[in-house]
């Protein structure tokens, strides 16, 4: 009897679900490797240069001047993996963690209480929101008899699919308010955009709550009955909650390594640090979020709750693996973006976006190019580092509000990503899955989030004023 049950789920649940998991099957074995996008990208833009009569050798010398330009982005980037890391395996949020998942009783509850935190916590950060969500679906899944265990993973990676980019880890947001991390030739058409005239706008906020409601409610409903579930024990994953505590103390040496000496002290002196930044901004508390303070934030606080310098560094190791692909890739963007600012391709591309747009169509455009070339990059900062130069100089052309044309890039960027593999890589490494055993639960919700996140894109563009860029 049992050995029918997945027959009758694929007829009786499977329309969109079968869909979405023969399309995971596909990519999985025909996509490349995100790194062969970035390559392919490099190739495609040197092409598109030539065509726009641009020289081989300019093309090639300002591609490679750029490689190291973007070192110190992608340190942030790492450090945002890093810091939500250990701050969701600190003992205190683990056990956080552990008494959440005793409370749904209903697989259906449990799903839908996984996409509301792991979107939740995307909006503080999304490095913290794939490990919370991923040790969250751990617990649930011995509590919860007959959750769908590629349901609740997909729900655990919406964080990333839906409003991660709406919220204080959007990489777009963080860098156009960090004047050190802005590259100069995108400074001279943008200037600074904080994070009021972004993240903070009254129509970004409502964006996002209208995606996390509708993303919650999807999940509900697209959750299989217990009879019809594929769980956990079906994968052959068995329960191992996450190690919190230390092996003992061995050697004299290591009684600092044990102790919260020097962790209290080095806390205290960051926190300091980090108050004055706060109190002193000549434009406000929320300005002076900018990545560095952000990440500057989580490490503090992963370091006071893991108590221990040994816990800390054993939470750091742990992580480091799931960082390799921001590492390699993103000087490989760099030289994609020192190929488009460097010569006259920004420009030319400027111009393509003013002229096949108005003032009232742009946002539409700007929605759907990165939304489709979400799907080659899949990274928001390295890609946002290539759209900028040309996208805001349109903007400003058409006098679009400029911290608008960053949401509508956060929130239509985040699409592609409830079907591109690559930042699921922590998440599948923790639930033990493959991205092709989730990735339909994330078709799904796409269909639903295209026409709802362009046209909101598009609605609220006529309500934002525009104003010049701040120097």
């Amino acid at each position: 009897m049992h050995a029918t049950r997945p027959k009758q789920a694929a007829t009786a649940e499977g329309g969109l679900i079968r869909l979405g998991l023969g399309l995971a099957n596909w990519s999985e074995h025909w996509f490349p490797d995100p790194l062969v996008f970035a390559l392919l990208g490099i190739v495609v833009v040197f092409v598109v240069g030539l065509l726009l009569h641009q020289s081989p050798a300019k093309l090639a010398i300002q591609g490679g001047k750029n490689f190291w330009a973007l070192v110190p982005f992608t340190m942030q980037m790492v450090m945002i993996i890093i810091g939500g890391y250990v701050v969701a395996s600190t003992p205190l949020v683990y056990g956080a963690i552990r008494k959440l998942a005793g409370i749904p009783k209903t697989p259906r509850g449990a799903v839908a209480m996984v996409a509301l935190f792991s979107m939740l916590t995307s909006l503080i950060s999304w490095g913290l929101s794939l490990i919370f969500s991923g040790l969250f679906v751990r617990e649930l899944a011995p509590r919860v008899k007959g959750m769908d265990y590629r349901a609740a993973g997909a729900a655990a990676y919406l964080g990333l699919g839906a409003v991660w980019a709406m919220g204080l880890s959007s990489s777009a947001a963080m860098l156009m308010a960090t004047k050190s991390a802005i590259p100069a030739s995108l400074f001279a058409i943008s200037g600074l955009i904080p994070l009021t005239q972004t993240l903070f706008l009254w129509p970004s906020i409502a964006t996002t709550a209208i995606l996390l409601v509708l993303s919650v409610v999807i999940a509900w409903l697209s959750t299989p009955s217990p009879e019809n579930a594929r769980t956990a024990e079906s994968y052959g994953i068995e329960y191992q909650p996450i190690r919190t505590s230390l092996e003992p103390q061995s050697k004299p040496g290591e009684w600092l390594e044990y102790s919260p000496l020097l962790t209290i002290l080095v806390a205290a002196l960051l926190i300091c640090y980090l108050v004055d930044v706060f109190r002193t901004s000549p434009q406000g508390a929320l300005a002076a979020l900018d990545l560095n303070t952000y990440n500057l934030i989580f490490i503090t606080v992963g370091l006071l709750l893991h108590w221990r310098p040994k816990r800390f560094l054993h939470a750091v190791a742990d992580c480091i693996p799931a960082t390799g692909g921001v590492l390699i890739q993103f000087p490989f963007y760099a030289v994609i973006f020192g190929m488009i600012t460097g010569t006259g391709i920004a420009e030319a591309l400027a111009k393509l976006f003013a002229a096949i747009s108005s003032h009232n169509t742009y946002p539409l455009l700007v929605a759907t190019y990165s939304a489709v070339l979400g799907v080659f990059i899949p990274s928001g900062g390295s890609k946002w580092i290539i759209e900028a130069p040309y996208v805001l100089q349109a903007a400003n052309l058409h006098q679009v509000h400029l911290g608008w044309v960053v949401q509508i890039y956060n929130a239509s960027e985040a699409l592609p990503n409830l079907v591109n593999p690559f930042w699921m890589l922590p998440l599948l490494g923790i639930l033990r899955l493959k991205a092709r055993d989730i990735v339909g639960y994330g078709v799904l919700q796409m269909f639903v989030h295209i026409p709802v996140v362009f046209f909101l894109c598009w609605l609220f563009a006529h309500y934002i004023p525009y104003l010049p860029p701040m120097k």
